[in-house]
This record gives C-alpha cells, structure tokens and sequence, in this order.
C-alpha cells in the first residue's frame, strides 16, 4: 500500500495510552468525540468492524492488528453517498508515549488514484482526533466543523 496516497496526522495528548487506546476503541466514547459514531467490534484480529450511527452502518471493514495499548488497525470501506464501489482503505492508530502524554500517530493509507474517500478523510480525520483530544483532556468533546456543509469541504 505504500505506494498509493496516503494521509498521516499526528497529535499529542495529554493522557497514557491506556486511556487513549480504550477511547478508540470503546462505542460510548467514540460517539462522544466521533459525532455520533459508534466503533463497534469484537476487537480481534480478523472480526467485523463497523462505525454505526442511529442504527446505520456507515462504514465497515476488519480488524488487521490489535495490539493494546500501542497499535491498532482495520480496513475502512464506506457503506454510503455513492462511495461504495471504492476499494477499502487502511486506518492505523500507533501510540507512543512520550514524557507523560501520548503521540498518537493515524496513518490512512491505501487509496486509489482519484479516491473520493481520501478528500472526505482529510477533512475529517483532524476534527475526530482532535475531538477526541478535547474529549480526553477536558471532558468535553468539540462540535463538528463542517455543520452541514462537510460534503462542500
């Protein structure tokens, strides 16, 4: 996958990454800091992943690498807006902690050329995990950016 696009984001948390794996990894607070999305998984390698909100899968894929409380990885297909037809793409979380906080690193990778996932991805990628960082930090998760208009992003 190494020579197709790619998206990495890296951010810092004040936490341990206990704390930080289990967010990642728990429905309850993934909907808090993931607008309403719920992970959802046995948390094996090889089982069903799923982000459901109200009910609806929107995107599912499996568990590749479960490694607590350092690594964390599933394929990501999008089960909605058209998207479909576009071939999964990878999500790893790799934790590391540094001097009492957590570096977070998420690589998205993956992609076809002319992915239309990767767009959605670079956009939204940035507000999760900061939300979570919020989340994790303050208690309060923050309000997505794009109100709306995410698709005019």
């Amino acid at each position: 996958m190494s020579d197709k696009p790619k998206f990495v984001y890296v951010i810092y948390i004040a936490s341990t990454p206990d704390t930080v794996f289990k967010a990642l990894t728990d429905p309850g607070q993934s909907a808090r800091y993931w607008f309403g999305y719920e992970v959802t998984s046995e948390w094996k390698v090889g089982a069903e992943f799923a982000l459901v909100k109200d009910g609806k899968r929107w995107d599912t894929g499996k568990v590749l690498e479960y490694d607590p409380p350092r690594r964390l990885s599933y394929s990501f297909h999008p089960e909605h807006d058209g998207l479909e037809s576009e071939k999964p793409s990878r999500v790893v979380f790799d934790l590391e902690e540094i001097n009492g906080q957590v570096k977070l690193t998420m690589t998205h990778d993956g992609f076809e050329e002319g992915s239309q996932v990767l767009p959605k991805i670079q956009a939204g990628w940035p507000s999760i995990l900061s939300s979570l960082k919020s989340l994790l930090e303050t208690g309060k998760e923050l309000p997505p950016f794009w109100r709306g208009d995410y698709d005019k992003k």
